[in-house]
């Protein structure tokens, strides 16, 4: 305590002033010893291994998922599937929980007064609870991925991981790739929890304000799915959640990646920045204050707004691609060079002679629409026929393949004859015995003109 001589005979008693680092740790103390809070900690370190360690050892594995159809053969697939799914359920719903609720707690409870005869700054209430909501945020991330990569490595073992493009990474490169696809999710993370902590301080009690982040999030699910513009789809801060497979392809698909963190880290900064401004506005004195819709609407959703306009209009300058992106020449490189890839995959299991992807000489023919319509953009209507030739061999071989092409330029091709080549047959591997490579596999084609054509 302070003293203060307001005059000869009265002497008024100070609190001292609370620092930033003290009120971060009550903040964290208080959301920790909220119960919901400690069964999602509990829940993202023991349920992704459980869940992960379950599925590698079913007969029928998540194929439609990304790297889904290889959670037999390493433990590296088992992450990746869950960052899958974080990106698109778990992880905008746990930041609607912690930062969709850090301010909005405070009004349901009507404890804002008492808060701040304590802490006596609105500015370092703002700074202890959003360091501390995105502490939270980090642990529950970091959960997910040390929880679904121990599930998944002794369930299935250290064992390469089969790439988008059917190259093998080896166990090493395999853990960095996912480590560095789990910490590229972060940025998106951090955006949709600017968006929560705006929704907090916007919206007070009401009820959107925690539901807020799984809104946007879904927006921006449903606008990937849409046959929009690569400049839009880019400009859109869940895009990275999708980008890190270009992780995964030699070489990496680096260029969407780096425009969706830059996007993701600029939302989560304007949107934070927003509610701290709202937040310093807002009427303490009023028990029953819920917000202020109009301000709500000018100060928080306007900005945003613009900044995608904004965001839309720089990428399309600096990355001049109004298109979906998908294109001809783009599809029939990917799948041959997946192709040829997983031709060596399928020799060495076959153990027969070795083969190079130089010796192959794959190419592909694509069309799509049996040819009547103009071959680029998403559909399921796209046909390959690849050509490669064996050493010592004169005649070519052949292989038809069916395209399912999605707008964010994953496809999954289907193995469409001969069967002896790409048909559905089981080969012994290390792992015990599990379906032809060349049968099915995904790939995915770059959006942007970026990485090099070699």
């Amino acid at each position: 305590m302070t003293a203060t001589i307001v005059d000869d005979n009265v002497v008024v008693a100070r609190a001292p002033r609370v620092s930033v680092v003290r009120g971060y740790r009550f903040e964290l103390v208080k959301l920790v010893s909220q119960w919901r809070i400690r069964l999602l900690v509990l829940a993202c370190w023991i349920a992704p291994a459980l869940f992960v360690a379950g599925v590698s050892r079913q007969s029928t594995l998540p194929a439609d998922t990304l790297f889904g159809r290889w959670m037999h053969a390493t433990g590296w697939a088992g992450p990746l599937v869950m960052l899958g799914f974080a990106g698109t359920w778990a992880l905008p719903l746990l930041t609607s929980v912690v930062a969709g609720d850090v301010f909005a707690s405070e009004d349901r409870l009507g404890t804002w007064r008492h808060l701040l005869v304590a802490v006596r700054s609105p500015r370092r209430i703002f700074a202890g609870k959003s360091l501390a909501s995105l502490t939270v945020i980090l642990l529950l991330v970091a959960g997910l991925a040390c929880s679904s990569t121990v599930g998944g490595i002794v369930a299935v073992g250290n064992q390469p991981l089969v790439g988008l493009d059917g190259h093998l990474l080896a166990p090493g490169d395999a853990a960095g790739k996912v480590l560095l696809a789990w910490a590229c999710a972060l940025a998106p993370t951090l955006a949709l929890a600017g968006i929560g902590l705006l929704g907090s301080v916007a919206l007070g009690r009401s009820p959107m304000g925690l539901l807020l982040p799984p809104i946007v999030a879904l927006a921006m699910q449903v606008a990937q799915m849409l046959p929009l513009p690569v400049a839009v789809r880019l400009a859109l801060p869940g895009y990275a959640f999708i980008s890190w497979n270009g992780l995964f392809t030699s070489p990496a698909q680096v260029g969407p990646l780096l425009i969706g963190i830059v996007v993701s880290l600029v939302w989560a900064v304007l949107a934070t920045v927003l509610a701290y401004l709202l937040f310093l506005r807002r009427d303490f004195t009023n028990p029953a204050y819920d917000g202020s819709g109009r301000r709500a609407v000018t100060t928080g959703l306007l900005p945003l707004v613009a900044l995608t306009a904004l965001t839309v209009a720089v990428v399309a300058v600096a990355t001049p691609s109004m298109g979906s992106g998908i294109e001809q020449d783009k599809v029939q490189r990917s799948v041959a060079t997946a192709f040829a890839h997983l031709y060596r995959v399928q020799t060495e299991q076959l153990h027969r002679p070795a083969v190079t992807e130089a010796q192959l000489k794959a190419t592909a023919a694509c069309n799509k629409g049996d040819g009547q319509v103009a071959p680029q953009g998403a559909g399921n209507d796209w046909r390959c026929v690849v050509t490669w030739h064996l050493p010592g061999v004169a005649a070519a071989g052949t292989a038809i393949y069916q395209l399912d092409v999605a707008s964010d330029g994953r496809f999954v091709a289907d193995g469409d004859g001969p069967k002896e080549v790409n048909g559905y047959f089981l080969v012994r591997t290390p792992t015990g015995d599990a379906p032809n490579p060349l049968w099915q596999f995904d790939g995915n084609v770059e959006l942007l003109d970026t990485s090099s054509k070699g």
